[in-house]
């Protein structure tokens, strides 16, 4: 398949790990977009966070040639909507979010903020609003290796499996007491 095959999701849900196994299995060079904006001037880093700035990274994809399989979480919002042929999203459990951020020693602040924005779909939504939702689906990383979640990906990028139902995290947190046991920076 040619073109760009992109890989997404809020950080924590397996995008380093699962995009390179993704990439091999299809034959395709991978690319993170942290990567491009490094080499490029683009990432200005604070002392617990970093920014890129999404316009000019989007000016540099323009040239990005395929086939080639682009992960990062600001896909939706850097690269342009025709040029992707697939755009895969990678969705983990918000709880299970939380223990791997807090593993990775992330900020309180910033745990409760992606561990939210996976709640609500924030990336996954913006993701299907970028690219439509033929060329977009999920993978839910939450209880598989990046393998398996390599493998599903690719058996539906290659017509070998069906597009399945969105991911919808909402239900499980129905009461206020799950949402502020969730979202409480203190419990991490």
């Amino acid at each position: 398949m040619g073109g760009i095959i992109g890989v997404t999701g809020t950080p924590g849900t397996g995008k380093k790990s699962i995009a390179p196994l993704l990439a091999a299995k299809m034959g395709l060079k991978c690319i993170g977009l942290d990567e491009i904006a490094r080499a490029n001037g683009l990432l200005t880093e604070t002392k617990e966070e970093g920014a890129v700035d999404t316009k000019k990274l989007k000016i540099i994809l323009r040239s990005f040639e395929g086939p080639g399989v682009l992960y990062g979480h600001l896909l939706p919002y850097a690269l342009g909507a025709g040029s992707a042929s697939k755009v895969v999203v990678l969705r983990c459990e918000p709880s299970a979010l939380k223990e791997r951020l807090a593993h990775r020693g992330y900020p309180a602040g910033k745990i409760v903020e992606n561990v939210e924005a996976e709640l609500i779909g924030l990336i996954s939504s913006d993701s299907f609003d970028a690219f439509g939702p033929k060329k977009t689906f999920e993978v839910d990383t939450t209880s598989s290796a990046p393998a398996e979640a390599a493998a599903s990906a690719f058996e539906v990028i290659e017509g070998k499996r069906q597009l399945g139902t969105r991911v919808d995290w909402t239900p499980d947190y129905d009461t206020g007491a799950k949402l502020r046991s969730l979202l409480s920076a203190d419990e991490s």
